[in-house]
This record gives structure tokens, C-alpha cells and sequence, in this order.
């Protein structure tokens, strides 16, 4: 796969160089690559990056998430756990949770998977205690993990297949000097594709996301064997369904994916089927997905939302807001899925 982990401001040129000697790149190939670089060379996040998380929004996200994994492991019979984060951002989510699970009895070791050094960096102010990862190989496996995933699953490389009049092809990304651009490669075999979307008009995109499938397996394999949960909140859908969701943002504002590879956040929608359909397929129990707004309202937003407007009664306008966007503006797009060691309780908030 054509990576890139090391500060460099001349990816487009290395990436269009590459094209241009062995031929056109999956979409798959040039997002990994954009993304390495894009993730390498920066702290995306926040009024002066690129977008807004949720942890980033109102501290009570990662507070519930906390007490989610805290009541999941009361429930357990307290176990000797790990607790981790697969892309932790600044660490803001994590230093809420854990203050959240330490009120609560919960004082695990700390492990974030995470390969940005910039990312790293602010992770260390907020939470220096904590083991870093570069990939969940190197995870625990003499405990049960309870593994946290939020908007982490978006950002992994996606294969885009398009149907053309005479079959499916697989979508490449060419380029023309500076200019990136996809097209059609050679056709697919009917085999490959879903027999509901083989005779899908003309047009279409199925979009596919071996990455992410690779990471829930592995980690469901470690649930079944180790004991634990996963949570995964990302924007997504109940698939399969056709459709390009491919994206750019930078500033704030959507950008085409296709122009300035590395300086913008690549992202697709998560397909919370598939990833608990491959779950289920290591031995591993999945619950939902269900919506944002769901999970937050069954862990008690409103009641934490109200504790925190009467301790700072000033601050009760700006709590509301961030409740606001968190439920209504996030609330239907954003998914939670759940996933546990077969054996482990109910989680909280998943019917």
C-alpha cells in the first residue's frame, strides 16, 4: 500500500509521480496515502483545523462514553481490564472518560492506537500516563479490552466499485500532472459484487471497506478470547446500499477529494452492518447500531446537561447548545455499535 508517515509537504507531486510511472491506484490507495500524510503533519482538529469532533463539542460526550464502559464493567464482575482508543484525537475524549470511570471505580491502563506525532503530542498533555500503539497488533492480551472507537472508522481507505453499462469496474484515481481524477479500471466479474446490485443502473457506486472489516475481525477475535467490548460511534448507515460517500474537509467546509491529496481529512460513511456482520463472524455478540442520539439519551444526557447548568448556572445557554448539536444536529447521522466478548452483559443504551 502506498503509505506515508513522515512529514512532507510534496505528497501530491511523490503521489502524482508514482501514478504516472506504474498507472492509476485504487481509491483505496490513494486515501491511505492522503490520510497517512494529512494525519502525520498536523493536529486536524478544533475552530483553527479542519472539523469538529463530538469530545471536542461538550465534555459530556466523553463523559457518558466513560460511564458506558464503567457500568459495562461493574456488570462484568470488575475484571482486571485494559482500556483503549483507536484514534484519540487530541485525547479529549479519553481525559473525560477516564475521570467519568475513576468516580465510578475504573482506574484502567491507558492504551490509544494512534501514529500521528502531532496527534501523539497533544494525547501526552492530556493524558501522559497512557501506552502508545501504531497498530491493535501490540494491544494487551493477558486482559480483557474495552476499546473505544469514535470517528475512527470513517477515516480508513474505502474501495469504490462503478457500474458502467457493461459491468462493474473497480474505480481508480489517475492524474495529470497536478490534477487528480478518478476513473473506471478494467471490468470486475460478476462474483465480486452483491448479486442485489449486479444489474444496478448505470452510474452507480458501491463502496466497500476491506480496512475497517480487518481491524473489527482482529479485534473481535481478541473479544472472544480475552473478554471486553468495543464501542464504534461514527456518521454511517445500515448497508449495503449504493452510493459515494467519499469526502473532503478542510476548514470547515467540504472540499473535492480528488484536488491536494494530504491537505484535507478523507472520509466515507461507515457501513455499521457489515462491520457487526463481521463480528458476528469471529464468535463476537453485536448490538445495533443505534442512533447518536439514542445512546446519549439511554446513558442520561439530560440529566448530566441539567447537573452541569446548576453547578455553573452561567454556562446553562452554552450547555444546552452543545446538548443541541450533539442530539439534534449529530443525532441521526452519527451511530453507535456495540461490540462484546459472547458471555459479557447487555450494554447499556443497546436494546
Amino acid at each position: 500500500m502506498m503509505t506515508d508517515t513522515t512529514p512532507d509537504t510534496a505528497l501530491p507531486e511523490r503521489l502524482a509521480r508514482a501514478i504516472t510511472l506504474a498507472g492509476p491506484v485504487p481509491v483505496a490507495q490513494y486515501m491511505a496515502a492522503a490520510n497517512a500524510h494529512y494525519y502525520a503533519t498536523r493536529d486536524p482538529l478544533g475552530a483553527t483545523g479542519d472539523f469538529t469532533t463530538a469530545p471536542e463539542i461538550s465534555q459530556m460526550f466523553g463523559e457518558l462514553l466513560g460511564l458506558w464502559c464503567a457500568d459495562l464493567w461493574d456488570r462484568a464482575g470488575r475484571p482486571d481490564v485494559a482500556w483503549v482508543e483507536l484514534g484519540p484525537g487530541r485525547g479529549t475524549l479519553a481525559a473525560d472518560a477516564l475521570r467519568a470511570m475513576a468516580k465510578a471505580g475504573l482506574t484502567p491502563p491507558v492504551h490509544f492506537v494512534e501514529t500521528s506525532p502531532a496527534l501523539r503530542t497533544a494525547q501526552a498533555e492530556r493524558v501522559p500516563a497512557a501506552t502508545w500503539h501504531d497498530a491493535i497488533d501490540t494491544l494487551p492480551t493477558d486482559r480483557p479490552l474495552i476499546v473505544v472507537a469514535n470517528e475512527f472508522f470513517d477515516a480508513l481507505p474505502i474501495r469504490q466499485l462503478l457500474k458502467r453499462e457493461d459491468a462493474w469496474h473497480e474505480r481508480l484515481v489517475a492524474a495529470q500532472d497536478l490534477l487528480f481524477l478518478p476513473i473506471a479500471g478494467k471490468p470486475l466479474p460478476d462474483a465480486v459484487i452483491p448479486e442485489p446490485f449486479r444489474n444496478a443502473p448505470a452510474g452507480s457506486i458501491l463502496e466497500t471497506a476491506p480496512a475497517a472489516v480487518g481491524i473489527v475481525r482482529a479485534l473481535a477475535k481478541r473479544l472472544v478470547a480475552q473478554g471486553g467490548a468495543l464501542l464504534a460511534v461514527d456518521y454511517g448507515y445500515e448497508g449495503p446500499a449504493l452510493g459515494d460517500t467519499l469526502q473532503a474537509v478542510r476548514a470547515h467546509a467540504f472540499a473535492n477529494p480528488f484536488e491536494s491529496p494530504g491537505e484535507h481529512d478523507l472520509t466515507a460513511h461507515v457501513d455499521f452492518t457489515t462491520l457487526a456482520a463481521a463480528a458476528q463472524a469471529d464468535g463476537a455478540v453485536a448490538w445495533g447500531p443505534v442512533a447518536q442520539r439514542d445512546l446519549l439519551g439511554g446513558l442520561g444526557i439530560d440529566t448530566r446537561t441539567s447537573a452541569l447548568a446548576k453547578a455553573s448556572p452561567d454556562r446553562a445557554e452554552a450547555l444546552a447548545a452543545d446538548r443541541r448539536r450533539l442530539m439534534d444536529d449529530m443525532g441521526s447521522l452519527f451511530k453507535a455499535l456495540a461490540i462484546t466478548s459472547p458471555g459479557w452483559p447487555n450494554p447499556a443504551a443497546f436494546a
